[in-house]
This record gives C-alpha cells, sequence and structure tokens, in this order.
C-alpha cells in the first residue's frame, strides 16, 4: 500500500464518521488555541509594560553618598557638573540626617496652650535644583535662588504637606517659620511631587543655612535623565560626582523595560501555559479514547483487511494517520483560532498585536504530534488482531 493509498483510507475512515471527527479535533483545537493565545497574550502584554513603562521610574537615578571621616565624598557644587552629562535633565543635591528628621517646627513664636502650634517636621538642606530633581512645581511663590543660597539668607520652601500642618496657605504676608529658636521666612510651597512624595512633609533650606542643623555634606543625589540615558547616565554619575572616588558611592538606577517586560511575560506565561497544556493533554486523551472506540467498532473491518493481505503495518499506519489528521487538524483550526483571539484581546485594549510568526507555524505540528502520540495504543492494538478473531 503506497502513501496515496493510505491517506485515502484514512481520509475515507475520518469522513465515514464526521459529527465524532470533528468532536475529537476539538480537544486538539482548544489545547492548541490556548497555548497560542497564552503566549500571544503574554508577548503583547510584554510589549505593553514596555511601551508604558513608568518614564518617572525609568528615568530615576538616587546616589547615595556615606560619610567620610576626611573631607566631603561630594561637595555641593558638584551638581553642576553633573548637570552637564548628556542625558541628564534635573539633578539636586540633598542633606539629611537623624538629627534633623523631627525637628520643632511653628508658624508662630507665641506659644498658644489651647492650640498645637509645633509641629515635628523633617529638616532638609538642598540646592536650587531640587523641584526638577523631585519632579514638583510651585503652588505658591518660588523656591530660592543661587543668591539666597551665596549669602546664606534664613529662607525656607515647605512642602505642601508640612504647609497644610503648619496652617500657611497664604504668602504675601512674608510668613515665617520658626525651626528650633531659628526664624526662617518662606517664600514657596512646593507640591505635586512625583519623586520622594515623603518630602511633602518637609522644610527645605539653602544649604548655608542649614548647616546649623548639621547639614553640612551632601547625603544623596537625585538625577532625572531622558528615556534610554539611564544606563549610561548611571555609570558617569560617580566619576562626575567625586572623581577618584567614584567606587565608593552606591548608584540606585531603575531595571531597564526588557527586564519588566520579560517579568510581565513570564507571569503571564505561568498563569496560562499550565492551563494550555491540560487542554492538550485533555485533547490527546480524546483522540485517544475515540480512536480505541473507532477500533473496537471497526473489528470486522480490520478483520477483513488482514485476510485480503494486509500487514500488521498497514493496519497501525491506518490508524495511525487518522489520528495524526485529527490532531493536524486541530493543531490548524486553533492556531488560527488562537491568532484571531489574540488580534481581538489587542484592538479591544488598544494594543498592539504582538506574536511570533514561528509559534502560528509550530502549532500545527504540535497539534499533529499530540495526536499521533495519542493514536499510538489503539494503532498497536488493532494491528496486534488476528484476522480469524476479527472476522469470527
Amino acid at each position: 500500500m503506497d502513501l496515496r493509498d493510505l491517506a485515502g483510507e484514512a481520509v475515507a475512515g475520518l469522513l465515514a464518521r464526521p459529527l465524532r471527527t470533528a468532536l475529537t479535533t476539538l480537544g486538539t483545537v482548544l489545547g492548541i488555541t490556548t497555548l497560542v493565545v497564552t503566549l500571544g497574550v503574554a508577548a503583547t502584554a510584554g510589549n505593553q509594560v514596555v511601551g508604558h513603562f513608568d518614564a518617572l521610574v525609568a528615568t530615576a537615578i538616587t546616589v547615595e553618598v556615606p560619610a567620610s571621616p576626611g573631607a566631603p565624598l561630594v561637595t555641593w557644587d558638584a551638581v553642576d557638573r553633573l548637570t552637564r552629562l548628556r542625558g541628564v535633565e534635573s539633578a539636586a543635591a540633598l542633606s539629611e540626617n537623624d538629627d534633623a528628621a523631627n525637628l520643632s517646627v511653628r508658624s508662630n513664636d507665641i506659644v498658644d496652650p489651647a492650640r498645637i502650634t509645633t509641629q515635628s517636621l523633617p529638616v532638609v538642606a538642598a540646592t536650587t535644583g531640587l523641584p526638577g530633581a523631585l519632579r514638583g512645581t510651585m503652588l505658591h511663590g518660588r523656591f530660592y535662588d543661587a543668591g539666597h543660597v551665596r549669602r546664606g539668607d534664613r529662607v525656607a520652601v515647605l512642602g505642601d504637606q508640612a504647609a497644610r500642618l503648619l496652617g500657611i496657605t497664604r504668602l504675601d504676608g512674608a510668613p515665617a517659620v520658626f525651626i528650633g529658636r531659628h526664624a526662617y521666612t518662606v517664600i514657596g510651597v512646593l507640591g505635586g511631587l512625583r519623586r520622594e512624595r515623603d518630602l511633602g512633609a518637609a522644610v527645605f533650606v539653602p544649604p548655608t543655612a542649614g548647616a546649623r542643623f548639621g547639614l553640612r555634606t551632601v547625603t544623596r543625589v537625585l538625577v532625572n535623565t531622558g528615556l534610554g540615558a539611564t544606563a549610561l547616565v548611571a555609570g558617569q554619575t560617580p566619576v562626575a560626582l567625586s572623581p577618584g572616588n567614584e567606587d565608593l558611592l552606591q548608584v540606585v538606577a531603575p531595571p531597564g523595560p526588557t527586564r519588566a517586560r520579560d517579568a510581565a511575560q513570564d507571569d503571564v506565561n505561568a498563569l496560562f501555559l499550565i492551563l494550555g497544556l491540560v487542554s492538550l493533554v485533555v485533547g490527546a486523551v480524546g483522540i485517544a479514547n475515540v480512536t480505541l472506540v473507532t477500533v473496537m467498532e471497526r473489528v470486522p473491518e480490520i478483520g477483513l483487511r488482514r485476510a485480503l493481505g494486509a500487514a500488521r503495518r498497514h493496519v497501525a499506519a491506518q490508524f495511525l494517520l487518522e489520528s495524526t489528521m485529527v490532531g493536524l487538524a486541530g493543531g490548524v483550526i486553533g492556531a488560527s483560532l488562537g491568532v484571531l483571539a489574540v488580534v481581538a484581546v489587542s484592538a479591544a485594549k488598544q494594543w498592539t498585536p504582538l506574536l511570533d510568526a514561528r509559534l502560528a507555524l509550530a502549532a500545527p505540528v504540535a497539534g499533529a504530534v499530540v495526536g499521533l502520540l495519542a493514536g499510538l495504543y489503539p494503532a498497536l492494538r488493532a494491528a496486534k488482531m488476528q484476522p480469524v478473531d476479527s472476522l469470527r
């Protein structure tokens, strides 16, 4: 029996019971569709993570400056060198310590026992580029400038939360806050922080004015870069801030969007891949059961074929080919439905569908392999039947 005759016999056997063949194929269709949808949606979702990756997180760099027994590792004017680097959009140096993290701040020099006029707020010394580094906006007034820093003026800028706690809502009267026993004129309120939001409850003073609170040396540097420049700037920042001591600085840079995409894709794959494999197993079991039932129903036919001279390999090959064709048909239909489902989901979510063409081509092959393995036992059982027993 040549291959063409074998294929003709297999097709005739499948078309003899079209409803049963369709229901048998359905199991493979569901399994292959689930696998294609799983991998397609995972790839598309991962691509969306890259496309919608939070630009704030992806471009934020923090440099931790350890304490040094000798000269400070980073000086206040080092930020000027840093902002000249290509890709740096904004940067600011901060000085924070435990002593200044909980200072007594009040907006009135008169102590009123009936009212709570004193708040414990952190005081932070920072360079003039802090609003840009925090990606915030001045709600009232303005931030101090280089002139205030150079003269050592006693001016302060409040975070929006600190201003609310102190009851300062207007600046037209040049209100003052008292940090301990020292009075500072409030010239602005900084709010809308998209980075380091806990600093909304802080009081910001120029570096020259913060020395009396122990805020003399830089402890952190906040850097914002353009998209795609984070890795390059992260490598150049320590050298720009502290030449010769760059190894002592700790640079905290965000992971690349590729890692975020891979993580999202892995999560989606882990969630749905098991479902796809279970569906494939169910489809394989269905093909095996139906093929075995078909073998039992076609015992007289098998006996007649054997009596007319068909060898065992011919019988086994026919049933193997039938189950493989069922799996192949299920793979083709499942791959088509899976691709359509990925496109439909992407259109509904307004995503750009992303699907590997190799997956669509490999899905029918996977369906054929499932059908081949599922039909292996029924085919071997049919081949072992003796002609006399089958005819009897």
